[in-house]
């Protein structure tokens, strides 16, 4: 862990301190825990200048490790308006080696299973990353191991098959992976990671990219957030769910805008009527920094 540069944290910084200077440490609200925490617990994002408590970071940085499949960690702060993503020198600081480890390694088989250009060996033993020829998307091409020198296809991962399509080749293989409607396994139409559903809802949400999508047809739900996808066309009443849950479910959504739009709406003369109060508290506090800074005079 030598090589990885180190992770630096806010620290305290006094201006003139005198020996009798008894000023309370200054206290940082954490985005996590909502705790007050002094500045040398805290940690700042290199990427973003998000600051947060180490120690919620630390537990944040695990739990993304576990579930996150190699996906890049982002900041914690959903709101953070410069969209920042943790680097490996600040994982490698606030995590335990295993966890770095664990993580270096899962993100490099996403990188793989993402490269149109590698794959990996299907033999258990082997695990090589093989390289692929170029070719038309979906079609199958040859694969030779360098390591095992096994020959397979690049769609099946079955032994190579010249001639015969990967569907006459293995029939009850494809009868689970496919994009027919009922097919239990499919791919993710974003990240292409592999899916299994066996029963629940029919709007889906991949692990690994956070895309949501219809099971039945693959078709992008990020914005429907009504389900009115399943009002009509061949995925019409395919949900899982009763009429009646689905329109609580949108009677929900509705209440939720509507309070938002209230609470904006009562605030907003409120905040226009104290805003001289909050510009008159800073000016003032302003003006009494400055006098504490200007030297005093005899």
């Amino acid at each position: 862990m030598g090589s990885v540069g180190r992770l630096h944290y806010l620290t305290m910084t006094a201006e003139n301190p005198t020996p009798g200077d008894l000023a309370p440490a200054p206290l940082v609200t954490c985005k996590l825990c909502l705790c007050e925490q002094p500045l040398d617990k805290m940690t700042t994002l290199q990427e973003c200048q998000c600051i947060f408590c180490t120690a919620c970071l630390k537990q944040y940085m695990q739990l993304a490790i576990r579930e996150g499949c190699g996906s890049p960690i982002t900041c914690p702060d959903m709101l953070c308006l410069n969209h920042g993503t943790l680097q490996e020198a600040e994982i490698a600081c606030l995590v335990p080696v295993d966890q770095f480890q664990l993580y270096q390694r899962l993100k490099f088989e996403r990188e793989v299973h993402l490269d149109p250009h590698r794959i990996w060996c299907p033999v258990a033993d082997c695990q090589t990353v093989c390289p692929v020829a170029a070719s038309d998307p979906g079609q199958p091409v040859l694969v030779e191991c360098p390591s095992c020198h096994l020959k397979f296809c690049s769609c099946c991962k079955d032994a190579w098959h010249a001639g015969v399509s990967c569907r006459d080749s293995h029939p009850i293989v494809l009868a689970l992976f496919g994009t027919d409607a009922e097919a239990p396994i499919k791919q993710c139409p974003v990240c292409r990671v592999y899916i299994e559903r066996n029963e629940g809802c029919a709007q889906m949400m991949c692990k690994n990219c956070k895309h949501t999508f219809c099971w039945y047809c693959l078709q992008n739900l990020d914005n429907d957030i009504f389900l009115r996808h399943y009002d009509k066309g061949p995925c019409r009443n395919k949900l899982g769910h009763s009429r009646a849950s689905v329109m609580w479910n949108r009677t929900q959504v509705v209440g939720i805008l509507v309070g938002l739009g209230i609470i904006a709406l009562v605030t907003s003369p409120l905040l226009l009527l104290a805003s001289p109060c909050i510009i008159c508290c800073v000016c003032k506090s302003c003006r009494g920094k400055k006098k504490n800074h200007d030297p005093s005079t005899t």
